[in-house]
């Protein structure tokens, strides 16, 4: 198994005279996409102070690497997850720590069948994350008045996420907004500081990952409103 790195700003000291605490509960995002979500994240942890999280609560991304980057299917995805648990090196409480695994659910509008059985073998000891179609909709979802202006009006053609070259409905929706290439350009993460209202717009969408075919839907928002939540006990 290739290493994997794990990015933190746990507990980050201002002198050497501070004390060291270790957290109660970790919460490790691990993506299908290494780019776009990698971005994201990382930022997201960056802010953690200015998004209240408990103290004791900490909030990681395990990025992989060499081979294991590709790792992208969703099944194979929850399987990396499981066998990260034991490693030694990212220290996973199995009794406390969280994995949440963050996937795209287009793959099973037409191509892959059992959804269901995915995501019922997925939750039973993970946080699972989804948007159908795709993680730029969370994104697009940073924006104010992104649900009115730019998914309710294009509801179709976000489900069915056609391809005009290489590109989906959904990235040109999400770079018509920010002018930012995001699956090349890390400015991309920036718009973490800006979940809040993305946590407020998701609640508009479907948010129920257990019946998502045919329906735009996402819930990271929801997860992340949930760790802010957790008060560490």
């Amino acid at each position: 198994m290739a290493p994997v790195r794990s990015y933190t700003n746990w507990n980050s000291r201002t002198t050497d005279n501070e004390v060291q605490i270790e957290p109660y509960r970790k919460y490790f995002f691990i993506c299908e996409g290494a780019n776009t979500e990698t971005w994201y994240f990382k930022k997201l942890i960056d802010i953690r102070k200015s998004l209240n999280i408990h103290p004791l609560i900490d909030i990681r991304l395990l990025e992989k690497t060499e081979g294991d980057r590709d790792i992208s299917y969703p099944k194979n995805l929850i399987a990396f997850a499981e066998a990260q648990k034991d490693n030694q090196e990212i220290a996973f409480d199995k009794e406390r720590d969280k994995m949440i695994i963050v996937f795209d659910a287009d793959i099973f509008e037409e191509k892959v069948q059992d959804y269901d059985k995915l995501v019922a073998s997925g939750e039973k000891d993970n946080i699972l994350a989804v948007t159908n179609p795709a993680f730029e909709l969370f994104l697009l979802l940073h924006f104010e008045n992104s649900y009115e202006q730019d998914i309710l009006p294009n509801e179709e053609a976000i489900i069915k996420n056609g391809k005009e070259g290489n590109q989906t409905f959904i990235y040109q929706l999400l770079l018509g907004k920010t002018g930012i290439n995001s699956k090349k350009n890390s400015k991309i993460g920036d718009l973490a500081a800006n979940v809040d209202t993305a946590i407020s717009q998701e609640k508009k969408l479907n948010q129920d990952i257990h019946d998502c075919k045919g329906k735009i839907t996402c819930n990271i928002g929801s997860i992340i409103e949930s760790i802010r939540n957790d008060d560490g006990k």
